[in-house]
């Protein structure tokens, strides 16, 4: 989690002017892994008090330009923004309560980045998202009774 003076200095290298509301929406990131807009709209709003949708949206769209947060949206969810960037891991995603989780290139490096054709393209990242079930959500499902009919 960095400090303000680590987010005034991401900012900075970035190109980007220190804000405010930067360094709000980008603690929110780092403190709140893998959150939604309105989630993160809540932290900040604590924060600071009186910030708007569109001030917050647009400051998740540049923090994501500038490589600072990374955007995920998995099928049929809202984006999420996560703060881990520069690397090629995936995400792991409940189908009961939408949890995610991150989940590391299962063998080398960046294995995922061999595509069997890339009909020309130059691959420099790859989105894969397994689905399944969270361990709460596994024992809240062993553990409810069943009804019968």
């Amino acid at each position: 989690m960095p400090t303000i003076l680590n987010s005034e200095h991401m900012l900075r290298t970035a190109g980007l002017r220190v804000t405010r509301p930067r360094i709000a929406v980008l603690t929110a990131v780092y403190d709140n892994p893998h959150a939604d807009t309105d989630s993160i709209i809540g932290v900040v709003r604590d924060e600071l008090g009186a910030v708007s949708h569109q001030a917050v949206y647009d400051v998740l769209r540049a923090l994501t330009a500038a490589g600072l947060v990374r955007r995920i949206q998995p099928s049929g969810h809202l984006a999420r923004y996560e703060s881990r960037v520069g690397d090629n891991h995936h995400h792991v995603v409940c189908r009961s309560c939408g949890s995610i989780a991150d989940a590391d290139c299962a063998v080398g490096t960046t294995p995922c980045l061999t595509a069997s054709d890339d009909h020309g393209f130059a691959i420099d990242e790859a989105e894969v998202i397994y689905w399944g079930q969270c361990p709460d959500c596994l024992t809240t499902q062993t553990s409810s009774p069943t009804r019968s009919p």
